[in-house]
């Protein structure tokens, strides 16, 4: 599929999963314009476009911590990514490997209620 048959939000932009290639945990999610997916495209490295910053960000620039694309796929509506890579370091600013690595849970009920 062309980039230009991929569906961009209203801003420009399109969420993108990221997974590691081998053990399939998912590690973040972020966001690409189109620049940004071809930049990833062409270095095989992620670069997503930053909301808050409102710059490109090269995954790992700053920490080492690069992630190698290895597949990208799109979903049937075409306006969200899929890429899996290979985590050199970790994936989460935290040190987590994982950005998703808070359970959000209810408290079991007291039972003599």
């Amino acid at each position: 599929m062309e980039i230009d048959k991929l569906k961009f939000d209203e801003k420009g932009l399109m969420p993108v999963i990221i997974q590691d290639a081998t053990s399939h945990q998912v590690l973040m999610l972020a966001y690409m314009n189109r620049e940004s997916l071809q930049k990833t495209l062409e270095g095989g490295k992620t670069c997503f476009w930053s909301r808050s910053r409102q710059k490109f960000w090269l995954k790992g620039e700053s920490s080492g911590h690069f992630q190698i694309v290895k597949e990208i796929f799109y979903d049937c509506d075409a306006d969200t990514l899929l890429i899996l890579v290979e985590q050199k370091g970790v994936a989460c600013h935290t040190g987590e490997m994982t950005c998703f690595h808070n359970k959000l849970h209810k408290e079991e009920e007291d039972k003599n209620d």
